[in-house]
């Protein structure tokens, strides 16, 4: 009986804690993508002489990207990848450490 409920606290903790790389990939990159987004057109209806020049920065590492309303949509679209892939490898990473705890696949 005992060994039946260490087995069963064992699956639990692997199993249940096991994520889906692709589905927080797409979440982490929706975040980061609007939040992109939000930036720059609060920035763009703010106005004033100089707009944003600390975020037009981002332009060095996403290609055709401006602090404007069609940079916001080139920002969103970069950030999402970018999101999406620094997401779906802290899943990823996640995922391998948590196959480490489980017993069965360290025989493998």
């Amino acid at each position: 009986m005992a060994t039946d409920s260490k087995d069963l606290e064992t699956l639990v903790l692997v199993r249940v804690v096991r994520l889906n790389a692709a589905i927080a990939g797409v979440v982490t990159g929706l975040l980061a993508g609007l939040a992109l987004f939000v930036a720059t057109n609060w920035l763009v209806l703010k106005g004033g002489p100089v707009v944003g020049p600390h975020l037009a920065l981002l332009g060095q590492y996403f290609i055709g990207y401006r602090v404007s309303f069609v940079g916001s949509l080139i920002g969103f679209a970069w950030a999402f990848v970018l999101g999406f892939l620094v997401g779906a490898a802290v899943v990823a990473i996640y995922n391998r450490l948590a196959d480490l705890r489980d017993p069965r696949t360290r025989s493998r």
